[in-house]
């Protein structure tokens, strides 16, 4: 059992990454929506590629979302308005009119013949304004043209009217004054149209609850079909052009053909299939970090990292596709490389975007279209994406990258549709918002510095600033070292910028290669002002630890100062496995006759495994070993810097670093150009 745990203890770093692998796979097939994929490729305006297709089984030819949304406005323009007719109203009022006229004439002294005549005057108006009805006050939209028939309903029954012919308010105002004019006396007249005008009201009203009832139903109706296909007929010729009936005969087969394959009993196979297309994507992505990216491939917590983008990436498009794939574009899936670039390497970058791309295709309508426009996008991001921590050029990337989907999209649709009359301009507006959101990047590279522990350019330039409180201790107490620091810097941005490395890497390493030195500052040559060496009282073995532990302790300190990873790494190999020379061969002097095992002068490494790191090795021993000449000359300096760098790749301290013959000729160049630059002699002034 004892055996069992060692060994998973041993390989608990593989394990992690299978059980990453697996998880990973797991969530991106559970993400992908759960329908079959119909086996031909096929958009509005193109040709048909395939061989002449044929029916396989009978199925209808549904209907676009276009022309069913055409018919339900239709239904809703051309529906008949249902207007409530209240029977008992008309009863109301002419109650209510008996017992006004009635008061009115008593206190008026109005004789019993023009009461009986007041009252049969003021019935018949009644009876004629509710003889179709009295509309109460509807709201504009509620209310049909003159010569439009309604529906109106009295209790159960229903009958169709002009719209006309129901009273408004002044219609009733109208009838009322018309009726009146046959009637001589002026005063009985001006009591009847009062009392008419109390106790008339509307009594009929827009139903709007039934009639919205009634469009409903008619909607529910509608068909979804326009035709059917039978089983051995010819849908499309070789080289036909994809559109119009044949299209929606194409998009009728492919949601048939789906629906057909996603069955239960299928359902196990084609989950499989996806598990399958998932995990090579996945493994391809594992296996270059392995083969290309060792430092990478080793650090579970950056292969974490990796996968997590992958994944949110896959999560959000596939929320987008689940809610509406018109929103398709609105996606900043340029996040991704930008992201990775930051963190690592342009190269991984433009490798897990195109694979990510390449899984998203498959779920995507119009996966060519969608591909190609994306993996363009992301080259586009990794070529211009460049020194995150200088604003402009994160606006002017994002600038490029919006401008480039714009520009493949409309070539796209101009290849469909033939002119730029069709061309959708919505997705203009999406590639805007694509692009703005794209700025989230800067966010979210702060997020994961902190969460993951990684560095990007912008944490760089803020390492970088000579007034850090690490670095202003450094010039306190060792001013030499922090001065050999300054010009090794220098040297190394120049070299690096020469041969396309990362600068700002190089010099933020640079400043911080030689903090350990702050522990014992006076046994280092550079901080000897006074010019006793105490090195003469110690005896070779211990000066070379002394010397050799100043690599350990300026790893420390930079851990107590929480300094990322990566800067870490140039403190470690900055001296690789060379040996204290200098030292053993004083031991050698000083014990002719024993043999001085060279273990014992030796800086325990590891060598430099970045072009970076391979560079601050060259800088810094150049640049230390430039203050011994005496008499500074071009070709003294010439000589050393060959010794120096064809010394340090005679011991192989550049094997894993992945930098060139050529490379390495270019940063020899460089650091004798600015050595010369430093040593030049001024001419003598007169006195």
């Amino acid at each position: 059992m004892s055996d069992f745990i060692n060994k998973i203890y041993r390989n608990n770093t593989i394990i992690y990454k299978i059980l990453l692998f697996l998880f990973t796979t797991i969530a991106i097939v559970y993400l992908f929506p759960k329908g079959g994929q119909f086996k031909y490729d096929f958009s509005n305006g193109q040709l048909w590629k395939y061989d002449n297709l044929y029916a396989t089984f009978d199925f209808a030819i549904q209907k676009t979302a276009d022309e069913i949304a055409l018919e339900k406005q239709q239904i809703r323009a051309n529906a008949k308005l249902y207007y409530e007719y209240d029977i008992t109203i008309p009863d109301e009022v002419i109650v209510a009119f008996r017992n006004k006229i009635t008061n009115q004439t008593l206190n008026d002294s109005l004789g019993v013949t023009a009461v009986l005549n007041l009252t049969e005057i003021g019935e018949a108006i009644i009876n004629k304004v509710y003889d179709v009805g009295f509309l109460a006050s509807t709201e504009d939209e509620y209310l049909a043209e003159d010569d439009e028939i309604v529906a109106l309903k009295k209790e159960n029954e229903v009958a169709d009217v002009l719209f006309k012919k129901i009273l408004t308010t002044k219609e009733v105002l109208r009838l009322i004054n018309n009726s009146l004019e046959a009637n001589a006396l002026l005063y009985d007249n001006k009591v009847l149209l009062n009392t008419l005008a109390t106790v008339i009201k509307p009594n009929v009203s827009f139903d709007k609850i039934f009639t919205q009832k009634i469009i409903d139903k008619e909607i529910s109706n509608i068909s979804y079909t326009k035709g059917k296909v039978s089983e051995g007929e010819l849908i499309i010729l070789k080289g036909d052009i994809v559109e119009g009936k044949k299209l929606a005969i194409l998009n009728s087969l492919k949601s048939e053909s789906e629906s057909k394959i996603w069955t239960d009993s299928n359902y196990n196979w084609i989950v499989l299939g996806y598990t399958i297309l998932v995990a090579l994507a996945l493994l391809m992505l594992l296996l270059f970090l392995y083969k290309y990216r060792k430092e990478i491939f080793e650090n579970n917590n950056k292969v974490t990292f990796i996968f997590f983008n992958v994944i949110a990436i896959i999560f959000i498009q596939t929320l987008v596709i689940k809610f509406n794939s018109d929103y398709l574009y609105v996606v900043p899936l340029s996040i991704l490389p930008i992201i990775i670039k930051a963190f690592f390497d342009a190269r991984l970058g433009l490798f897990t975007h195109v694979l990510t791309i390449l899984l998203l295709g498959y779920i995507v309508p119009n996966s060519f279209e969608f591909i190609y426009l994306h993996i363009i996008a992301g080259i586009v991001t990794i070529l211009t994406v460049s020194e995150l921590y200088k604003r402009a050029n994160i606006f002017i990337s994002v600038a490029q990258i919006t401008g480039i989907y714009m520009l493949t999209y409309f070539a796209f649709s101009v290849i469909k549709e033939g002119n730029i009359s069709q061309i959708n301009w919505n997705y203009f507006f999406l590639f805007a918002m694509n692009g703005l959101l794209s700025f989230l990047s800067i966010i979210l590279i702060y997020i994961y510095e902190k969460v993951f522990g990684l560095v990007s350019d912008v944490t760089l330039l803020e390492l970088s600033n000579t007034n850090t409180k690490l670095l202003r201790e450094l010039n306190e107490k060792a001013p030499g070292t922090f001065q050999h620091s300054m010009q090794v810097a220098n040297l190394a941005e120049a070299a690096a910028n020469e041969i396309g490395a990362n600068s700002m890497l190089v010099r933020t390493g640079a400043l911080y290669h030689d903090i350990g030195k702050m522990q014992n500052p006076m046994y280092f040559t550079e901080n000897q002002a006074t010019g006793v060496n105490p090195h003469n009282d110690l005896s070779p073995r211990d000066s070379s630890k002394i010397i050799i532990d100043h690599v350990i302790k300026g790893v420390e300190l930079a851990k107590k100062y929480n300094l990322p990873d990566r800067i870490i790494d140039f403190i470690r190999t900055h001296h690789g496995t060379s040996a204290t020379y200098y030292f053993y061969k004083k031991e050698q002097e000083l014990n002719p006759d024993a043999k001085v095992p060279i273990d014992l002068f030796t800086y325990k490494g590891p060598i430099p495994f970045s072009k970076e790191t391979a560079i601050l090795m060259m800088c810094d021993a150049a640049e230390a070993a430039s203050k011994s000449i005496q008499s500074p000359t071009a070709q003294s300096i010439n000589v050393l810097i060959d010794k120096i760098i064809d010394k340090q790749m005679a011991s192989n301290q550049f094997l894993n670093s992945d930098i060139t013959f050529r490379e390495i000729e270019i940063i020899k160049k460089v650091i004798k150009k600015k050595l010369m630059n430093i040593y030049h002699l001024r001419v003598e002034y007169p006195e």
